[in-house]
This record gives C-alpha cells, sequence and structure tokens, in this order.
C-alpha cells in the first residue's frame, strides 16, 4: 500500500500555496470539519488536510462516505475567495474539473460529472466534491472544498454500491499512485483558481462534461421535484432545464434522480 506524508506531498509540488501547507492524519472524523477549525485558527490559503481514513465521511444530503484505510484520496482544502455566497459553486465545478483532468493526465479515463458534485467514469460514481463554507452575517470568510476519489479498492464488491460506484484500480485493472494523482490535482487546483480570481468562469468546461446534456431528467427538490431537458449549467453552477413548455429554469438545489 502507497504510504502518503507530508514531506512526500510536498516534495516535488510545485504550486504557490496549494497543499503546501500539510495536515496528514492516519484517521479522522472528517476532514472537511478538521479544515473548519483549521480556519477558525486562521490557517494559510491552500492548507491541505488530508487522512487515510474517514469516520465520518460525508457526501450530499449527509450519505456516508465509504472507504477502506489507505485505499483513497479523502482530503479538504481551505480556501479564502473573493466570491459571494452565491458563487460558491464556481469552487465546486473547479474543484470537479481539476479532478477530471488529474484522473485523465494519470490514468487515461474518461471522466464526466453528474450534477452538481459527482464524478464519473463509465457512467459509475468514482469520487465527489463537497463545498462547505464559514459566514459571518452575509460575509464570507471562507470555504472547505472536501474530495474524495476513490482510488485502489473495489466498490463492486460492497452490495450496496455494486453497479453504481466505481475506482480507478477497478476499471484500469492495476493500482494508481495516489500520490502522483494528488500532485496533479493540486496543480490543476490551484491554475484554476487563480484563473477566477481574474475572472475566469469554469461552467461551459463543467457543462461540456455532463453527462446527461440533452436527456430528460427529474431533479429532486428540497420541496417536489423539477423535470426537464438538461441544457447546461449557469456561472453560478445552477442546473438548466428545459420544460415541455419551452421555459429554461435553473435549479439551485436538488439532485437529479
Amino acid at each position: 500500500m502507497e504510504e502518503l506524508s507530508p514531506e512526500g506531498i510536498r516534495e516535488g509540488l510545485d504550486t504557490r500555496f496549494m497543499g503546501q501547507e500539510v495536515v496528514y492524519l492516519s484517521t479522522v472524523g472528517s476532514t472537511n470539519e478538521v479544515a473548519r477549525a483549521m480556519a477558525a485558527r486562521g490557517a494559510p490559503e491552500g492548507t491541505l488536510v488530508i487522512a487515510e481514513e474517514q469516520t465520518a465521511g460525508k457526501g450530499r444530503l449527509g450519505r456516508r462516505w465509504i472507504a477502506p484505510a489507505g485505499t483513497s484520496l479523502l482530503f479538504s482544502l481551505l480556501l479564502y475567495p473573493d466570491l459571494t455566497l452565491e458563487q460558491v459553486p464556481r469552487l465546486t465545478m473547479l474543484a470537479s474539473l481539476a479532478a477530471a483532468e488529474a484522473i485523465e493526465s494519470v490514468t487515461g479515463l474518461p471522466v464526466r460529472f453528474k450534477w452538481p458534485n459527482d464524478i464519473l467514469i463509465r457512467g459509475r460514481k468514482v469520487g465527489g466534491v463537497l463545498t462547505e463554507v464559514g459566514v459571518t452575517e452575509e460575509r464570507l470568510d471562507y470555504v472547505v472544498v472536501g474530495i474524495g476519489l476513490n482510488v485502489n479498492w473495489t466498490p463492486s464488491q460492497v452490495p450496496e454500491l455494486a453497479g453504481k460506484a466505481t475506482s480507478l484500480s477497478e476499471e484500469l485493472g492495476r493500482e494508481v499512485s495516489r500520490l502522483e494523482l494528488l500532485q496533479r490535482l493540486l496543480r490543476y487546483m490551484e491554475g484554476g483558481y487563480l484563473r477566477l480570481e481574474e475572472g475566469y468562469l469554469p461552467h461551459k468546461v463543467f457543462t461540456s462534461r455532463l453527462a446527461n446534456v440533452g436527456e430528460k431528467v427529474e431533479v429532486v427538490l428540497p420541496r417536489g421535484k423539477e423535470e426537464g431537458f438538461v441544457e447546461g449549467v449557469n456561472a453560478e453552477g445552477a442546473l438548466l432545464l428545459r420544460r415541455e413548455d419551452g421555459m429554461t429554469v435553473g435549479v439551485t438545489m436538488g439532485e437529479v434522480a
């Protein structure tokens, strides 16, 4: 099993700040929770909190994130972006794109997305992004971007994940270097983040990777549902659906069924 370490992560990592401060944990409840605590202590931008195992890892809607110790990439990044609350989904899209580019450059496997934050290979989930914020009144204090990627284990052997989830090693038939994958992702994330600060909007590239553009879908909302044909996402990450009556609506919360 390939072991990660703060020294190993920083060695050869040519970023300015992304991942240069590393908090490494063998086991933790949630890397996002640790990153939020680090923000309260004034940790620098780009601080990486990474764990070999999460005992309380979660995805959207509080779902449990399953991953055997030492097999996956489970980490969070602490950021202090100059964004409004409504613009935070830009970071979710940015992180998804960084993960996709890293996966494709290391493995050659094609990556697609399922709105809002699932990372797919051949229609099965290989990872996801969970973005959380710290707010004072309506001012954004910090953003924690949590990323989980299934790397070197076999989700198909877990009954509740069979047919729904996959991993890089399961798709390739061989193990993948978690360190190389992480370092590339950090480089791509920093490059995109710096561009974002200059006004770059990632929604068009994100849309180009959506798995169901042009398809009719049902989106389960906090209350009720919305149906329509997927046209893409807007600049703030809302899913654009064209209803049967021709009207296009933007969905900001929900899950594609």
